[in-house]
Formats: structure tokens, C-alpha cells, sequence
């Protein structure tokens, strides 16, 4: 059966658009083509914007209860799709179909935190700033917004995203990577049931040339971005340098500190997780341990044994804990970075195993021990399944390792003396923290608070953040004359 070829979204209509070509869309399991994705013009970009821009003031009209009422059915809707939509995910993206399923389960928590709009957009009010003076603060939506969302997570990301935006007052355009395009076409529809205005949600399919052409569009107002550090700064340099509102997430290389008295029956569980869920592509896995002495050689056996039994295969096969990574070339990216590693000094303690006969992308997991933090496995991300070990004289020590890194997303800390913990939160320089849990993943009415490199902007996707992102405030000074 020959590989679907994949449409626009635009102004509540769907067509085939104007493109620069195709590009081939593969099952990371398993190598075969199952879709076909536009590279679309500038031309499509402007057609994208430009029924936003129509849309918008009519949506910004709309009560903000009735704008919530929308989005509380596309609620209903992504619930009874979740395993549609999970499945989807595994056949392009090649995670585990638990793993998927828990990442649309988060896509659905953030669309129930956009539905308490109502509450969340209150703006504030103040009586006599001066005799006979009153202020209020009010919100108001931005205008024409673009997300930007990458491959890891195709359908969380963009629900971090569209329903806040749009139960502000906002329209919506949706740029997903090309190498996940279905999942989104998938949200869409739903999007389209909800009932959401023709204009006000719009899908446009393409590759960099898609995203430039957005980035400098005058019609665009702010834009939302998720993506590897290289991909953030352009995003961020460029959209803002045109006068757009930027929000601009970017990479990361998160430290776990492991202290001596760390339970590693629940400790060692949580890293393995951290590091080679996902086949390690997300920005918050844990990407090095730093074992605090007298414990590295404990752990370091505890986390190799974990190691060789991890299951290498397909998503949707029973049992598989590590599923293939999203592109051949990022394979062999990974595979690099092993070698490198290897020929810097470190020592690979433990691999995984390849499944038989498979043509799919798949790295089996490495475990690296006697890691120094100067090697270049211990700076870089390498967003795959590696894991290296650096040791630890103390935590003083292991908090400056983890600090010298130019990223800021996540680290956690296993214990279980609380003064640790304390000193390791006050002291790490890293947004969000995990203690004796390894993906510490905030909650949706929570802002996703990477520092550092890894974040490019002022207000952070979801929680107040994303409130305040997707909203203009303005503030009335009010006098009025007593009647006579």
C-alpha cells in the first residue's frame, strides 16, 4: 500500500498545498515508508497566517467561559482517542506504548489546566491608587500564535501549546517536525470536532524553510518552540529580532547525584528509567550520574546489571523497555558519540542487546563508567540511550559538576538525608528537581522551568507562565467625576 500523502489544515479546510517536495516518512521499528510529508512554500505559510489573522478578532470576541467550553471538548475528545493517538506515536515516533500512552495522558492534564482559564486569566483590580483613582490590570490575547514542536513528544507538546493559547483568545498555527507529521494531522481532526472557529487552529506541514518563513512572518505574533539548542537560538535570535514574542525550549544534559545512602532498590529503577525511557530522546532524561563516594562501585554494579536487561525492540511488542531512535542518521550519531567516548578514556561497563534481524533504527543501551567531566560525552547531549558515570569525593563536589554545564533543565538528587536534599536544591543551578525520582517532569499547571541553555525567553511554557506568555496585559488608570 503506497504511503499516505499528508495535508494542510488551513482556514478550516483541508488540502494538499503548494510544497518544495516531499519527504519520506519511516516507521523507526521497522524502516518502511508510512507517510509522505509537504515541504510547504511560503506561499502555504502566508495562507496559514493570514486565515489566523482573519480569524482573530472575531475569536477574541468570544467569552472567554465559552472559549473553555471548546477546549473541555477537545478534552473528551483526546480522551476517547488516547489509545488512537498513542498507537500513532509508537508507529512514527517508536516509543513504548506505555511510554506514548503516559505522554498523551500528559497532553490531556495540560488541555484540563487551559479549561480553568476562566480563573487563571482574572486580571486584579485597585481602589484609590489616588483619591478618586482607581487601577485594573487586565489580560488580553496576543494575537496570531505559531508552535513549533518537535519529534519526541508529537502529541503532548502541541497540547502544552494550542489550548492555551486559544482559550486566551489567541489563533493557532501548528508547525509539527516533519518526522512525526501524522500524530498531529490526528490532533487536528479532533481540534476540527471540537467545534473551534474555521482560522482559529491551523496545521502546516514542512521543514526549515517552513519554520524561517513563520519566524520572520509579519503577521506572526509570538511563537512557541521546542527543539534541539542549535534550532532554539536561531529560533529565538531570529522571531524576536522581527519583534515576536519568543518562547524557546531547547537542550539539555541533566545530572542525577546519587549519595552513598541512596536506596538503590528504588534508586536504580528510576535512573534506568530516566536514561533509556524513550530510547533517552527527551529533554528531561537523565543523561549522567554523579555517584557520591564511598557508593559509586555499589551503584555502578546495580545500574550494570540493570543494563543488560533492558529489552531492545519495536514499541508495540509486549516486554520491549527501549524502543528504536527516530532517523537512521541519529543512530549513527549516537553511535559516534559511543566510540568517542571510548577513545576519550571512559569504559563501557555494560551494553544492552540488539533484537534479531530488525531493519529499524535501534542503539543498543550503554552504561560508561570513570567519566571525567572534561570529556565531551559528559558536556554534550547526545539524546539517545548513553549513560555515563563521573565519581564523586562529595556532594559539595558533585554540585560543581553538575554546574559547570551550559544546560539548565532538570537534575535530581537520590537520598535520604533530607539536609542533602535541602543543600542540593538551594545550590543546583537547573529549573526543575527531582529528589529520589529521575524524571522530574512538572505537572501542567506548573511552568516546564528549564534554565540556562536550555531555555531561551522570559515566561515558560505551561502553568501561570504560559498564562502570562499567551496574554498582553493592560492596565486602565480610571477617574471618574462624582454626578452632581
Amino acid at each position: 500500500m503506497a504511503a499516505a500523502e499528508l495535508e494542510n489544515f488551513v482556514g478550516g479546510q483541508w488540502s494538499r498545498p503548494a510544497s518544495l517536495g516531499l519527504l519520506d516518512v519511516p516507521d523507526p521499528a521497522r524502516g518502511s515508508v508510512i507517510a509522505r510529508v509537504p515541504r510547504s512554500t511560503g506561499e502555504e505559510v502566508d495562507r496559514a497566517v493570514a486565515a489566523a489573522r482573519a480569524a482573530f478578532p472575531g475569536w477574541r470576541d468570544v467569552p472567554v467561559a465559552a472559549r473553555a467550553r471548546h477546549v473541555l471538548a477537545l478534552r473528551e475528545l483526546l480522551e476517547s482517542h488516547a489509545d488512537e493517538l498513542a498507537r500513532s506515536v509508537v508507529r512514527e515516533n517508536g516509543k513504548t506504548l506505555d511510554e506514548a500512552r503516559g505522554s498523551v495522558r500528559r497532553g490531556i492534564e495540560a488541555t484540563e489546566f487551559a479549561a480553568s482559564a476562566p480563573t487563571t486569566m482574572q486580571g486584579s483590580f485597585l481602589e484609590d491608587v489616588a483619591a478618586g483613582v482607581d487601577t485594573t490590570l487586565l489580560r488580553q490575547p496576543v494575537g496570531v500564535v505559531v508552535g513549533i514542536t518537535p519529534f519526541n513528544f508529537p502529541v503532548m507538546i502541541p497540547l502544552w501549546m494550542a489550548p492555551l493559547a486559544l482559550v486566551c483568545g489567541n489563533t493557532f498555527v501548528l508547525k509539527p517536525s516533519e518526522r512525526v507529521p501524522s500524530s498531529a494531522g490526528l490532533l487536528t481532526r479532533l481540534v476540527e470536532q471540537a467545534g473551534f472557529p474555521a482560522g482559529t487552529f491551523n496545521l502546516v506541514h514542512g521543514d526549515a524553510p517552513t519554520v524561517d518563513a513563520l519566524l520572520v512572518h509579519p503577521g506572526v505574533d509570538a511563537i512557541s518552540f521546542v527543539g534541539s539548542a542549535p534550532t532554539a537560538r536561531h529560533v529565538y535570535t531570529t522571531a524576536a529580532a522581527h519583534g515576536k514574542r519568543v518562547q524557546a525550549l531547547a537542550g539539555a544534559k541533566n545530572f542525577l547525584i546519587v549519595m552513598p545512602d541512596a536506596d538503590l532498590a528504588r534508586s536504580v529503577p528510576a535512573i534506568l528509567s530516566s536514561a533509556f525511557g524513550q530510547s533517552g530522546e527527551r529533554c528531561l532524561a537523565g543523561s549522567v550520574v554523579l555517584a557520591v563516594e564511598p557508593g559509586g562501585d555499589r551503584l555502578v554494579r546495580a545500574l550494570a546489571d540493570g543494563v543488560r536487561q533492558l529489552t531492545v525492540g519495536p514499541g508495540d511488542r509486549s516486554g520491549t523497555r527501549v524502543g528504536p531512535v527516530i532517523r537512521p542518521e541519529h543512530r549513527d550519531r549516537i553511535l559516534r558519540w559511543i566510540a568517542d567516548g571510548e577513545r576519550a578514556g571512559a569504559r563501557i561497563e555494560a551494553r544492552g542487546t540488539l533484537p534479531d534481524g530488525s531493519e529499524g533504527f535501534y542503539v543498543a543501551p550503554v552504561l560508561f563508567d570513570r567519566v571525567t567531566p572534561e570529556m565531551a560525552i559528559a558536556q554534550e547531549e547526545i539524546f539517545g540511550p548513553v549513560l555515563a558515570v563521573i565519581r564523586a569525593p562529595s556532594l559539595e563536589a558533585a554540585i560543581a559538576v553538575a554546574n559547570r554545564s551550559r544546560f539548565g533543565n532538570a537534575a535530581a538528587i537520590f537520598t535520604r538525608d533530607g539536609g542533602a536534599a535541602r543543600e542540593f536544591t538551594r545550590r543546583i543551578e537547573a529549573g526543575m528537581l527531582g529528589i529520589n525520582l529521575g524524571v522530574p517532569a512538572p505537572a501542567a499547571y506548573f511552568p516546564f522551568a528549564g534554565w540556562k541553555g536550555s531555555f531561551y525567553g522570559d515566561l515558560h511554557v505551561t502553568g501561570q507562565d504560559g498564562i502570562d506568555f499567551y496574554t498582553r496585559k493592560k492596565v486602565v488608570t480610571s477617574r471618574w467625576t462624582p454626578p452632581p
